[in-house]
């Protein structure tokens, strides 16, 4: 039951990441034709760039869950985190109003309020595939190191992301951005190694070079938003 149950919240969350990239790039197109302010509280950047980075997200979540044996059930609470963020971002900029921080009328605070619940799933999701991760003994070393520290990065980036509601947007953008995507590409390049004739040594070595100067390029974007 668990293994059918895991195939099923996996293909959905599939599905529903490819639904998200669509979306980003649909409004892509709306902001081609509408035009308008990239920057900004009220742009069409938002559901671009929302649908986008949760589409890539989600996709990444279930694809190392399914390699941590993560509980099914993680990957069912991302994905409704990921599903109200967009569809909320995106109500907001059709709707022509800020989507954070806006408490101008009863249904926008209801929207607020509503992001802040999606937030606190992700937030206790990513921890868990994170857990998960430094749980793990069936994983080839290679491809534990780079779960963990993919893992632990995104937990880095969940943290940027509260600086910048705590400032409300803050200047932690570039720092947040840099640190989501370590839970993909690092396994990724494990998986990419796993495919050549290199000893299991050199792939992890190869993993942890990478592990090093992917943790850097983070440290190197946090100093920048902090000087500026």
């Amino acid at each position: 039951m668990t293994t059918i149950s895991g195939m099923t919240a996996t293909r959905f969350a599939y599905r529903v990441a490819a639904a998200l990239v669509a979306s980003g790039l649909l409004h892509l197109l709306v902001f081609a034709v509408d035009g308008g302010p990239w920057e900004g509280p009220v742009s069409w950047r938002k559901p671009v760039t929302f649908g986008l980075s949760f589409g890539l997200a989600l996709a990444t979540y279930a694809w190392v869950g399914t390699r941590l044996r993560l509980r099914p059930g993680w990957v069912w609470v991302f994905t409704a985190a990921s599903v109200l963020e967009v569809a909320l971002i995106t109500l907001q900029a059709w709707r022509h109003v800020p989507s954070h921080f806006n408490e101008a009328t009863t249904f926008d605070t209801l929207v607020t309020r509503s992001l802040t619940l999606g937030g606190v799933m992700l937030v206790v999701s990513v921890p868990a595939l994170a857990t998960a991760a430094f749980r793990a003994r069936h994983l080839a070393p290679s491809m534990a190191l780079a779960v963990r520290v993919g893992t632990a990065t995104l937990v880095v980036a969940l943290a940027f992301g509260g600086l910048m509601i705590a400032e409300r947007g803050g200047s932690w953008k570039l720092a947040h951005g840099v640190a989501m995507h370590g839970v993909l590409l690092l396994p990724a390049l494990a998986w990419a190694l796993s495919f050549t004739t290199w000893s299991e040594h050199q792939r992890t070595r190869t993993v942890a070079l990478a592990s090093t100067a992917y943790c850097a390029l983070i440290a190197a974007a946090a100093a920048y938003n902090a000087l500026v």
